[in-house]
Formats: C-alpha cells, structure tokens, sequence
C-alpha cells in the first residue's frame, strides 16, 4: 500500500484496520503504524534538569516547586518535612502539565487527606506537542527513561532525607505510568528497596505495549503495582504486567465515551475513555470502598454475571494489596458525573 492510500485510508476509515480506527480516530492509527519511530534508546544521557516538582502541603496551606535536580535540597532548606506522611508522587502524561486537567483532579483529590504530602512533576518541557503531534510523541517517549531516571534519583534523595520506602507512591497517569516504572527501577537500582506502591491509570500504549516488558509499567517495579485499564488498545496499554490489572467496565471505551463513528474522526472516543480513567480513579481517594472489583478471565463472563462467586476486592486509592491477577469492575453503580 503506498503512503498516499495508506493516509487517505485512515482519514477516511476504509480498508486500514476500519474498525480499529473508528472507535479510535486518524491519530491514534498513526501512532501504532510503522510511520512512527518509537525510540527507547537508554544510552544518549539526555537532561532534563527543566523539569520541575512542585510540593504541596495542604494541612499547613504550604507549596513550592523547583527544578527537579535541586528539588529536595530546596524544599529542606526552607520547610520542616514531617518524614512520617506518605509521599503521593504524581506523574502525568503526554501534553500534560501543572495547570491542566490530571493535575487539577489529583491536587483536588487530595486537598483534604491528612498526613500526605503531594509532588506532582511537570514535564512538558519535553512532553508538550510543539512540533506536531507525532513527532512530539516521539520525543516525549525518547525522554521517557530518563525523567524515569530523575524521579529515580529526587526518590532516592528522599530516602535520604528519612522518609521510609513504604511512604512512597507514584500514581502516573498515561505516559507518566511509564514514566514510573523506570523511576521504580531506577530506586531500586541504587536503593536495593522498592518504593511501596506504584499506581498506573491507562498507562501508555503506543511504543510501549508494543515493545520489551522492560519498557513498561510492570510487577516489580514497585512492592505492589497496580494498573487500571479505560482504554486499552487505544491511547492505553493492551499490556498485562502489573501486580493486579483492573479492568474498569470493558477497559475499552468508557460510559459515556462511546459517541459513534463521525466523532471519531477528532479522536474524541479515545481521549474521553482515557481521561475518565482519571476521573474514576481520583473519586476513589475520598470514597473509601470504591470499587468492588471481580476476578474474571473476560469482560463478557463478568457482565454476564460468570465471575459474581470469585474472588473480590477493592479497587482504587483504598486497594489493600493483597490480591493479584485481573479484575474487572463496573462504576455504573456509583455516583460519578
């Protein structure tokens, strides 16, 4: 197939994988063809000290940031840090930074959680879409292990400064899944220890669930990992690695995301399913409980009620740990808008 035909295939969703591209849009095909070059290159020692954390202390109405390789050394310098709280380490994905949406849901998520101090770490220095959105996609893979690497090293120097490895949990949402799970080999590289939890909402898809299991969010990069899947095979990994995978209704298009074959075109399916993922997640911080997920082999054996004498635990911020394997959940039962 020449490239004319190809583009004007997926533009037009006729022949090129069809279906594929209908529930998930032009973008998203281009992203799992081979016209894009998806390199995991660990060699090249590329900076990227513009990175920035920025440190909220809600109990005490306190926030700061600073470029990530001064990070700590900043925040010690002018602020007591009670090593006791449990550190929440955000990371979020592609074209995100601090003021967009997965930020916002997380610093609203836990505005009000005693005992914790939130990171959230601002990338977009090399994750914005300057360049085009392909191109820009590229990039921001290229970089992926080594911000990996400096959150690797702002954990360790935590460690340091006293906090334990079990208060440490990164939540990274899309490629900052990712992006943790080099940041949690990174820690136990040079640590010999594991940080306690690393939480992945839809981590990344394409260039990664498409390549070697040590470029992706896995079991082990962490004391537990867990995944939650919205839309797995389009913006999101298809990739079953983590400690306990949980697969939020179908894992595929999200209530409410499903707006038909015309919409498609503007990707709009795939961005509502793999931004819900978010959504659903962070409700979860201040709803203790939510959700009960099932053991099951299948999306359909679980709707059709298969999987209702399985093994059951609870999904999201409140999970207890101790399950493994894949788990599927329904949030029609819950109140989210």
């Amino acid at each position: 197939m020449t490239p004319l035909l190809y583009l004007i295939s997926v533009f037009l969703f006729v022949n090129v994988e069809a279906n594929w591209a209908a529930d998930y849009g032009p973008f998203k095909t281009l992203l799992y063809s081979d016209w894009i070059t998806c390199d995991h290159n660990k060699s090249l020692n590329l900076s990227v000290n513009e990175t920035l954390v920025y440190f909220y202390d809600f109990q005490n109405n306190f926030n700061l940031s600073y470029n990530i390789d001064g990070a700590i050394e900043a925040f010690t310098q002018v602020y007591n840090l009670d090593v006791s709280r449990r550190i929440i380490l955000f990371v979020p994905g592609y074209k995100s930074h601090v003021y967009k949406s997965a930020s916002e849901i997380i610093r609203n998520a836990f505005k009000d959680v005693p005992n914790i101090y939130l990171m959230i770490i601002d990338h977009s220095a090399y994750t914005s879409a300057n360049g085009g959105k392909l191109k820009s996609y590229e990039r921001s893979v290229h970089y992926s292990y080594y911000l990996g690497e400096a959150i690797g090293d702002l954990l360790v120097k935590l460690r340091i400064h006293g906090f334990s490895s079990n208060n440490i949990h990164g939540v990274g949402h899309s490629l900052g899944s990712q992006i943790l799970g080099y940041a949690g080999s990174s820690y136990l590289n040079r640590t010999a220890e594991k940080v306690w939890r690393i939480t992945g909402i839809d981590p990344a898809g394409p260039c990664f669930s498409n390549t070697l299991i040590q470029e992706q969010l896995r079991s082990g990069n962490a004391e537990y990992v867990e995944v939650y899947h919205c839309n797995a095979g389009g913006l999101g990994t298809t990739s079953v690695l983590a400690d306990i995978d949980f697969f939020m209704n179908d894992g595929k298009i999200q209530p409410k995301c499903d707006a038909g074959f015309l919409s498609s075109l503007g990707d709009s399916d795939a961005k509502c399913s793999h931004k819900s993922c978010m959504r659903y997640w962070a409700e979860t911080v201040n709803h203790p409980g939510w959700y009960l997920a099932w053991k099951c082999d299948s999306y359909k054996d679980f709707s059709h009620g298969k999987c209702s004498s399985n093994e059951v635990t609870i999904a999201g911020y409140s999970n207890p740990g101790n399950a493994t394997g894949v788990f599927y959940l329904s949030t029609e039962a819950y109140r989210i808008d």
